[in-house]
């Protein structure tokens, strides 16, 4: 099953071979890098939504850290936190 996650963006960069927005995530202490290219108004502290590297959509933090909570129960970040992207 393919999830959208919710992560905090910690910094924000841009790629070196591109001006793409790039952040580094954290979920739960894990961190990925994400692209920022749907949400150009994205900063660092944002709580953003993440669909196979990229932010899709900025959330609430506090509907984002129940969905991250209620999907960590139920076992669905797995691939997450063994390193999988």
């Amino acid at each position: 099953m393919c999830l959208a996650i919710p992560g905090k963006i910690k910094s924000i960069g841009t790629q070196s071979d591109s001006q793409a927005r790039m952040a580094k995530v954290s979920f739960d202490g894990i961190i990925k890098e994400a692209s920022l290219e749907l949400v150009p108004e994205a900063k660092e502290g944002d709580y953003v939504l993440i669909h196979v590297g990229i932010a899709i959509s900025i959330v609430d933090e506090e509907e984002a850290k129940k969905t991250f909570e209620y999907l960590k129960q139920i076992g669905e970040l797995d691939e997450l936190e063994h390193g999988e992207s």
